[in-house]
């Protein structure tokens, strides 16, 4: 009978947890090779978007509500996006552009604010994100050690992941937020947590600091720096020593056994400072597609050229300093010169294809989720659910100082989102966790909080 229980209790825990596990699933095909524009990740995400929406037609009544503060916040983008598209000089070409932003910036951040019920589910997505940035981690750390990655300086040496050289930022982006998930796990491991949650969740944190040094980007490096910082001040200085101890020591001994072995890392690090000075022409061409993104602004300052725009009118603004392409080979692919196609900076690209309404508008969200998710903050204590929407809109902001959407971890960003506005506008973000048999873990004090309780650490 024992035996019989066993598979009945499995599908009743399916059935009633199938929507964090729809949420679950792009992020785990993330580890699949890249073969296609269309990834299954994209498909999953596709997939929890239509569930979404089921849910809310077939049980409305019992569905979880928006308020109209959340509902302005992700609705303001979709509205500019629709406005941007129907000015644009042709609203066939930039629909495919306008159904990829409201997927990132709307569609699937909704779901997932709707969808996961508690900081329970929230925690199992960002441990899935922890689990995808170590196999893919793994995977760079392998190219880096065997000169199997893609090219840089010469060498077959970046580590790139399963996205190969056409996609190099993609595993940097995932092993930053899998490094961001893993600190904020492990500096406010959930009540009733095993004993190793904390060092598992922080050594984790520490062995991704050795593939994020060897991806080479310069802008992941000073983004999840800047979160990571974040992460440990709104931790507390008591509660995060240690940590950054750890962390410190930790990620210099992997990041200083890798600059040993090959000067490639020392070199990129020194060449953070030289991008003013003497600056190479990968720098070179991002300051020229700057100047042309701009130029594009003002020539069209309310709506831009229009979704995809970017790529048709670079080289009527660019100037001669831009080079054709970027080049690119290794990790399984011949030499080819890949186009740029964006400005790599997400805020210019914003500027010049959307101009100040699309900027304006999604900006703005994203300043009104920062907002949000440092208020729930206040109120509930540094829960990990907060420090990791925090860390990971502190993210999201200064990389895309230096880069913009696209390729196949677009979807990823998309959840990103997704957990941010999840503990920003959610009314489920506030109501308290218990541990396992129903008492309150040591130190812990109920807090009311608008209605509701949150569980804030003494």
């Amino acid at each position: 009978m024992a035996a019989l229980a066993l598979p009945a209790r499995a599908a009743r825990s399916a059935r009633s947890h199938w929507t964090v596990l729809l949420a679950v699933l792009p992020v785990v095909l993330l580890a699949l090779p890249v073969t296609s524009r269309v990834t299954p990740a994209d498909a999953a995400s596709l997939a929890l978007v239509v569930a979404c929406a089921l849910v809310l037609v077939r049980r409305w009544s019992a569905a979880p509500r928006l308020s109209a503060q959340a509902a302005a916040i992700l609705g303001a983008p979709a509205v500019a996006f629709a406005v941007v598209t129907i000015g644009a000089a042709d609203p066939v070409a930039a629909l495919p552009g306008f159904l990829r932003y409201v997927q990132v910036f709307v569609l699937v951040p909704l779901a997932l604010v709707l969808l996961l019920r508690s900081r329970r589910d929230v925690r199992l997505v960002a441990v899935a994100v922890v689990g995808l940035a170590l196999v893919q981690g793994a995977v760079g750390v392998a190219q880096y050690a065997t000169g199997t990655g893609a090219s840089y300086m010469g060498e077959d040496v970046r580590a790139v992941g399963t996205f190969g050289p056409l996609n190099v930022m993609g595993m940097a982006t995932v092993v930053s937020y899998g490094l961001i998930a893993a600190l904020a796990l492990g500096l406010a491991p959930p009540a009733g947590a095993p004993r190793w949650w904390r060092p598992a969740a922080l050594g984790c944190a520490g062995a991704l600091c050795l593939p994020l040094a060897v991806s080479f980007s310069r802008g992941a490096w000073l983004a999840t720096g800047a979160a990571v910082c974040t992460v440990l001040l709104i931790a507390g200085w008591r509660r995060a020593r240690r940590t950054l101890a750890l962390l410190v020591c930790g990620g210099a001994l992997l990041v200083g056994g890798a600059a040993l072995v090959s000067d490639a890392v020392a070199d990129r690090l020194t060449s953070i400072g030289q991008v003013t000075g003497t600056p190479d022409q990968s720098v070179i061409d991002r300051y020229a597609m700057w100047d042309a993104a701009r130029a594009m602004w003002r020539q069209e300052p309310w709506t831009g050229v229009g979704f995809k725009g970017f790529a048709e009118y670079r080289d009527t603004h660019a100037s001669l300093a831009l080079s054709a392409g970027s080049d690119t080979a290794g990790a399984g692919l011949d030499f080819q010169v890949q186009e740029l196609l964006s400005p790599h900076n997400m805020y210019l690209l914003l500027l010049s294809e959307q101009g100040l309404l699309g900027a304006a508008a999604v900006v703005g969200s994203w300043a009104a989720l920062l907002l949000g998710a440092v208020l729930r903050l206040r109120r509930c204590g540094p829960v990990d659910g907060g420090l990791l929407a925090v860390g990971l809109v502190v993210w999201l902001s200064v990389n895309f100082l230096y880069a913009d959407i696209g390729g196949p971890t677009t979807v990823l960003t998309a959840v990103a989102f997704g957990l941010v506005a999840w503990w920003a506008l959610a009314p489920a973000a506030l109501r308290p966790e218990t541990p396992p048999g129903g008492a309150r873990a040591p130190g812990e004090r109920p807090v009311p909080v608008a209605g509701a309780v949150c569980h804030e650490r003494g």
